[in-house]
C-alpha cells in the first residue's frame, strides 16, 4: 500500500480479500532442475523460505548452488490476502513479499550454507525495496520452519550486522519469522525459474559486496574441500 511515496504494509482489514483456491496450476518439474516443484517431497529433505527482492533473480542464486538443492521455486509469503495473484502482490495490497523456496538435502548442503547465499545475494538494509525495485513486496525476509534454522538465522543476522556496520551500512530490516501462520502460495508458472526461461530477463538483484565471514564459513572450509557446507549435528 503507497501512502503518498512511502510503502507500508496494509492491515488484515485493508489487505484484499483473495479467493479460497488458486485459479491457476503451477507447472509439474523445475527446469533446471527435472525435480517437481510442490511437495510432498522425498524423506529427509529440509525446506527454507527467503526473500531477498525480486525472486526472478533470487530463485537462481539457489538453483545454482553446487549439490543439495532438490527443487526451488517461487512464491507469495507473509501477507492477508489468500492465494494471491502477481498483480495483487504488486498492488501493495496483499501484504506478501516475494520468496524463494529452497529444497534441500542438509546432509549435503546446510542451511548455513543458504543463509550465507542470502546475506551475500542483496543488501538487506534498504527496507521496503531492493535497488530500483520498490515495494512492500520486496522486502528482506527468512520464514523459519524449524527452531535450528530460527536460532541459525538470528545468529547470522547478528553476525552479518557486525560486519556491514564495520563497512558504513546501517541497520538490517530483514524479518525473521515462524512460517507456520505464514503460508506460501506459489506464484504462477510463468515467474518459475524465469531466468532459465528468459536468460536475458531482468534481474534487479545486487549484493553489498560484503562476505558473511563468522564461524560458520571457517567450519565449511575445514570439513568440505568441494565448499559444500556439511549438515549440522544432529540432521
Amino acid at each position: 500500500m503507497l501512502f503518498g511515496r512511502t510503502p507500508r504494509l496494509p492491515t488484515p482489514e485493508q489487505a484484499l480479500k483473495g479467493r479460497p483456491a488458486p485459479v491457476f496450476e503451477v507447472p509439474g518439474r523445475h527446469t533446471v532442475l527435472g525435480n517437481p516443484l510442490l511437495g510432498p517431497y522425498p524423506e529427509g529433505l529440509e525446506v527454507a523460505d527467503f526473500a531477498l527482492g525480486c525472486f526472478w533473480g533470487a530463485e537462481r542464486k539457489f538453483w545454482q548452488l553446487p549439490g543439495g538443492v532438490w527443487t526451488t521455486l517461487v512464491g507469495y509469503q507473509g501477507g492477508h490476502t489468500e492465494n494471491p495473484l502477481y498483480e495483487e502482490v504488486c498492488s501493495g495490497l496483499t501484504g506478501h513479499t516475494e520468496v524463494v523456496r529452497v529444497v534441500h538435502d542438509p546432509r549435503l548442503l546446510s542451511y548455513d550454507r543458504l543463509l550465507k547465499t542470502f546475506w551475500e545475494s542483496h543488501d538487506p538494509t534498504q527496507g521496503f525495496r531492493q535497488g530500483n525495485d520498490v515495494g512492500t513486496q520486496y522486502r528482506s525476509a527468512i520464514h523459519t520452519h524449524t527452531p535450528e534454522q530460527a536460532a541459525a538465522a538470528e545468529a547470522s543476522r547478528t553476525a552479518y550486522q557486525k560486519t556491514l556496520t564495520a563497512s558504513g551500512y546501517g541497520t538490517i530490516t530483514t524479518e525473521i519469522l515462524p512460517a507456520r501462520g505464514r503460508r506460501f502460495y506459489p506464484a504462477e508458472g510463468y515467474h518459475q525459474q524465469y531466468l532459465d526461461k528468459n536468460p536475458a530477463g531482468y534481474c534487479g538483484l545486487g549484493g553489498t559486496g560484503i562476505r558473511l565471514s563468522t564461524p560458520f564459513e571457517t567450519n565449511w572450509g575445514a570439513s568440505c574441500p568441494t565448499g559444500l557446507a556439511p549438515s549440522p549435528a544432529g540432521d
